[in-house]
């Protein structure tokens, strides 16, 4: 059984993480507020003293607090994916964490496919496979700051020993609601059938992200489920981490 503290324990994937690996280790949800039906620790990304204390005693953090929105703006980025994820590394080496799980996203990578560069969430229809090894083209001030938080891990496991895993999230989504965006402009719903990420494979995911022995460190892997319309790899999560996807947008949109 392993400690482990979750940053962003409110959000979407923050709630299936903590559901998937509270029956087996020592979870310590974080949230920046009061949060119904979720007993956490609060406090603000932004604020490192209070991170290390927080992290004291544990052996994995996964990093999910973040302004998660494509649109959002610089200013907004700037102080919590970056100040914030910054603070998160700073204090894992306080207080001797072992391993961090960064939630990076799919979007340090969607500019090599997008349909309409100003709209994030939009999938071109020739779109070609991008390797997790490929150079980062963020599409959004989001996007820059994923690259950043996956950079500033690189050094932390190359100068400190921390062991880094960097997971590319998709879009995680119920059955449902991928329906409902089929529905939507072609280049929309391409996005959405290619990124989504359903509800248990992302539980898989995160948990293997924490227990999985790693091969080596920084680990980029993307999080996806088995989409048939999927343009970024999961061959990396599945042998490094033993990811084993069960879902597919284009059986849900059958």
């Amino acid at each position: 059984m392993a400690r482990v503290a979750v940053t962003g324990a409110a959000g979407n994937v923050g709630r299936e993480t903590v559901d998937a690996l509270s029956n087996d280790h020592d979870v310590t949800p974080i949230t920046h507020r009061e949060r119904e039906g979720l007993d956490s620790v609060i406090l603000d990304v932004r604020d490192g003293e209070e991170l290390t204390a927080a992290f004291e005693g544990h052996d994995v953090v996964v990093h999910l607090a973040a302004n998660p929105d494509p649109g959002a703006g610089w200013q907004s980025v700037y102080e919590v994916n970056i100040g914030g994820t910054y603070n998160v590394y700073e204090a894992a080496l306080s207080a001797g964490v072992d391993r961090v799980v960064f939630a990076s996203t799919n979007h340090v990578h969607q500019m090599y496919n997008i349909a309409d560069p100003a709209r994030p969430e939009t999938l071109a229809a020739d779109a070609r496979t991008v390797r997790p090894s490929e150079p980062p083209r963020p599409d959004s001030y989001y996007g820059v700051s994923k690259v950043f938080g996956e950079a500033l891990g690189s050094y932390y496991a190359d100068r400190y020993g921390i062991e880094v895993v960097n997971v590319r999230i998709g879009w995680l989504l119920s059955p449902e609601e991928v329906r409902e965006k089929d529905d939507e402009e072609p280049a929309v719903a391409r996005y959405v059938r290619a990124m989504w990420l359903s509800p248990r494979d992302c539980r898989q995911g995160m948990r293997r992200a924490v227990e999985a022995a790693l091969p080596q460190s920084p680990l980029a892997v993307n999080l996806l489920s088995a989409n048939d319309d999927r343009y970024l790899p999961l061959t990396e999560a599945m042998r490094a981490l033993g990811y084993r996807p069960r879902d597919n947008s284009g059986t849900v949109v059958d």
